[in-house]
């Protein structure tokens, strides 16, 4: 039994941009790289469904729950921080401190 032929990416993409370039028919380009046209087709159908992702925002998207839960946690250390500072102004009129400076 005959062993398929495995071609590295690297030459599927040499023959899909010939392809692309029109420069020649696919039939030519196929048997000129000893491959079939049906082949190189689907190389060059798979090479622009893909294609797109190259120019796609690759940042990743938080989702709505980590949204909301991001949400929460920073109004809780804001709620957090006003209690602190609510304190420390308290503290520093019954001292006779003005808040922000030294004595």
């Amino acid at each position: 039994m005959k062993k398929r032929k495995q071609h590295s990416a690297a030459f599927k993409l040499k023959v899909v941009l010939e392809v692309l370039k029109e420069e020649r028919t696919v039939p030519e380009i196929a048997s000129a790289y000893e491959l079939h046209a049906t082949m190189v087709h689907a190389w060059r159908r798979e090479f622009l469904e893909k294609a797109v992702g190259i120019f796609e925002d690759k940042r990743k998207k938080t989702t709505e729950p980590e949204r909301e839960q991001l949400l929460a946690n920073l109004y809780q250390q804001i709620g957090q921080q006003k209690v602190e500072n609510d304190f420390l102004k308290h503290a520093c009129n019954t001292l006779n401190l003005k808040p922000g400076k030294g004595r």
